[in-house]
């Protein structure tokens, strides 16, 4: 079972994504925010409720916040983030995609 963990943008809009995912979004938004780039962060919504995507501006000036429902942190996919960071430099910003095959870690267990 996944977990699902949240990103609390602003002063209170939450949104749901698998602790993961967040914690993959963690690293990337945080080199960002540090360097004080402001960036959209946009998904595609859930395709059982309706077509469309979500798309919000984070700059270091908008409170964010990060809560993960497990007690540990996940092994991070180097692949992953670096397809992170190069998508926040394009004109749709930082671009939630499927995780990529970790081939640094391909037959060793997590």
């Amino acid at each position: 079972m996944k977990r699902l963990g949240s990103l609390v943008y602003g002063f209170g809009e939450t949104y749901e994504f698998e602790d993961r995912l967040l914690a993959h979004l963690k690293v990337v938004i945080g080199s960002k925010l540090r360097r004080r780039e402001g960036f959209y962060l946009s998904w595609p919504l859930d395709p059982d409720q309706e077509l469309g995507r979500t798309s919000l501006w984070l700059s270091p000036a908008i409170p964010l916040q990060f809560h993960f429902s497990a007690d540990e942190s996940p092994t991070l996919n180097k692949h992953w983030l670096e397809s992170m960071m190069s998508s926040s430099y394009g004109p749709l910003g930082l671009t939630i995609t499927e995780e990529p095959e970790d081939t640094s870690r391909a037959g060793r267990p997590a």
